[in-house]
């Protein structure tokens, strides 16, 4: 695992594939660290010719926490923004030496993806945005969703092996058998490289606080796909199509059956389509 110093914290990340193939940065979610991109995804990706990076964002797995802030109180203060978590990532990027990169990011991932697409204009060749959406208001979750969002956080490691069971038996994917095993599996090593259930409320926080993309996506001027579940209760739909209206020609790919994870049967469908798009010309400007 290495680390680097950028705007002002310390980000760990890791690698895939060899230097100097075309670079391609991957953005997690809400809460959840760069082993929940799945290695052999990561591999796959690295085959077609990408120099994979993944890292852990704020206030998650090996990065920095900022338990300084505490724990917000819902639809309160947010101690940090998107933005502050899109510079971030342009921080990682310049440690790397990486100019500019090609950028996938998964739900809050890939709201994240979209802010640096916007306010670090030339350093994203393309944007991917997965299981995402250009602000809260556009795709609000289900009930069931809400309650897996909301739900107290568990008390040990097995308890949060099977609340983590139980949630993606309502968010994940229902055209698709549940890869049980894998779920226990990451969410222990994950339990194990740091639990902090304030952290995750920081970035709820920061996305509720951080407002509507809608406008900087339609200045956009890179090749973009949007990859989206068409059974998602977390974000619905709604959030791709809306992500794929703003952005000036981007493409929009749902896969029925496929809520907010990504089963292994749609990975090669989605690796290729991601390779597509960063082997196509580059943007203009």
């Amino acid at each position: 695992m290495a680390r680097a110093k950028a705007n002002g914290i310390e980000i760990a990340y890791d690698s895939f594939g060899t230097p100097g193939a075309r670079p391609l940065l991957l953005v997690m979610g809400l809460g959840t660290q760069l082993i929940h991109w799945d290695d052999d995804f990561c591999r796959l990706l690295a085959e077609q010719g990408h120099h994979v990076v993944r890292f852990d964002n704020r206030d998650a797995g090996l990065s920095t926490h900022l338990r300084e802030f505490g724990r917000p109180e819902l639809g309160g203060a947010a101690p940090y923004l998107l933005d502050d978590m899109a510079d971030d990532t342009a921080g990682l990027m310049d440690v790397l030496g990486w100019p500019a990169a090609h950028v996938v990011g998964v739900s809050m991932g890939g709201m994240i993806a979209q802010v640096l697409a916007i306010r670090h204009r030339g350093r994203v060749l393309s944007l991917t945005s997965m299981m995402s959406t250009p602000g809260p208001q556009a795709a609000p979750p289900s009930p069931a969703a809400t309650a897996v969002l909301l739900a107290t956080p568990p008390a040990g490691r097995e308890e949060a092996i099977a609340r983590s069971q139980a949630a993606w038996a309502v968010i994940g994917s229902p055209g698709y058998e549940p890869d049980r095993a894998r779920i226990a599996d990451v969410t222990g090593r994950a339990f194990d490289r740091c639990f902090d259930p304030a952290g995750t409320a920081r970035q709820l926080a920061a996305i509720m606080a951080s407002g509507d993309r809608t406008e900087g996506l339609r200045g956009l001027g890179v090749p973009a796909l949007v990859v989206h579940g068409e059974a998602d209760q977390l974000v619905p739909l709604a959030g791709g199509r809306a992500t794929a209206e703003a952005i000036p020609g981007a493409r929009l790919l749902t896969f029925p059956g496929m809520g907010h994870d990504l089963p292994r049967p749609v990975w090669p469908d989605l690796v290729a389509a991601i390779t597509r798009l960063t082997a196509g010309p580059a943007p203009a400007g």
